[in-house]
Parts: C-alpha cells; structure tokens; sequence
C-alpha cells in the first residue's frame, strides 16, 4: 500500500504491517500451508524495509544523531541476523517442524529490532534532524524500497555505496522470480 510523510511515519507504518503478517501467520495452526505465504509475504517486507534502511535512514542516523555511528551499526546487526533467519526460513515448508522454530526466532528478533528503534532511534533522529530532512528521507526510503530486492541477500553489502549500485539489480532479478513462482500470492 502506498505510504506518505517523513521517513519515520513511513518506517512506522511499514512496522505495523509487518506485525499484521505476524498475527496472521500466529493465528494459523502449525502446519497450515498459508503460514508459508504469510512468511513469503513477511519476508518480501522486511528485506525491502531493511534495504531502504540500510541506504537512506542509518546514513542520516550517523550524520545527523550523537553517537550515531554505533546506532547504525547496532541496527544493521539485527538486520543482518534477522537476514539470515530469512534465508533459513526459505527452505522450509509450513509442515516442515524448523518452519516454526525459524518464524518464532525472526518474529521475535523483528519486534526487538522494532521496539528499539521506535524507542530509541526515532526519537533521537527527530531531535536531531531537520523536519525537511525527514521528509526528503521518506521519500527516498519510498522509492527506494519499489526497487529492492525482495528475498534475503545475507552476502549483499548493506553500506552505501554499494548497497545502492546493487539493489536495484538484486531487486528486478528477485521480483521476476517471484512473479514467475507466484511467491507471496495466494494459490
């Protein structure tokens, strides 16, 4: 769905239907083959949240926030860990008995992530960055997130500049799989 306003309106936003898909996928017994597509549809999410993170908002964090440097690179740990259970999770069926092990570790490792950075690195970000400067950042994070990849990349570099040469051609090669595969659509 489209978002508007500044870089943190939009970040929120993608935050909450993030944790829309999570209730979904929780409100299904284990084994309920629409957990997959759910997770497919989580996973295409995040990878595109976190690409748009990566090259725009963790960036103006270490330009614009005290102490932003270790801010950034705290974040892009988590993302880096919750990559990885992403990859895992790819493999894995919704019979397959890993599947909910893998969900259950990456839902709780997003909600971490998401709590520390509504508590802590928006607010600081808002006070420290100009209300224009958010705005711009919002509107790059929208358009960057049409064009990133939608399938965990663990290897990808995740620090401009290269971070931003790369996704894009991740992203086309991820979405023509998908649409080719039907990946996080329903049967």
């Amino acid at each position: 769905m489209p978002h508007e306003g500044n870089v943190i309106d939009e970040l929120v936003t993608d935050h909450r239907e993030v944790e829309e898909l999570f209730g979904q996928i929780e409100g299904l017994p284990p084994g309920d083959k629409d957990r997959k597509l759910h997770a497919d549809q989580v996973t295409m999410e995040l990878v595109r949240h976190s690409v748009a993170e990566e090259a725009y908002l963790y960036p103006a964090v270490r330009e614009h926030v005290p102490d932003g440097d270790a801010l950034a690179d705290k974040e892009i740990e988590d993302h880096s860990r919750a990559e990885q259970l992403m990859k895992d999770l790819e493999s894995c069926e919704a019979d397959d008995p890993e599947f909910n092990r893998i969900i259950g570790l990456l839902m709780s490792e997003i909600r971490a992530h998401v709590a520390d950075e509504e508590q802590n690195l928006f607010p600081k970000l808002r006070a420290a960055c100009p209300p224009q400067a958010l705005d711009d950042l919002g509107d790059k994070v929208r358009q960057a997130k049409m064009l990133a990849p939608t399938r965990p990349h663990p290897m990808a570099p995740d620090k401009p500049p290269l971070n931003k040469l790369l996704a894009p051609g991740a992203g086309l090669v991820d979405r023509v799989r998908d649409a080719l595969t039907g990946r996080g659509k329903p049967d």
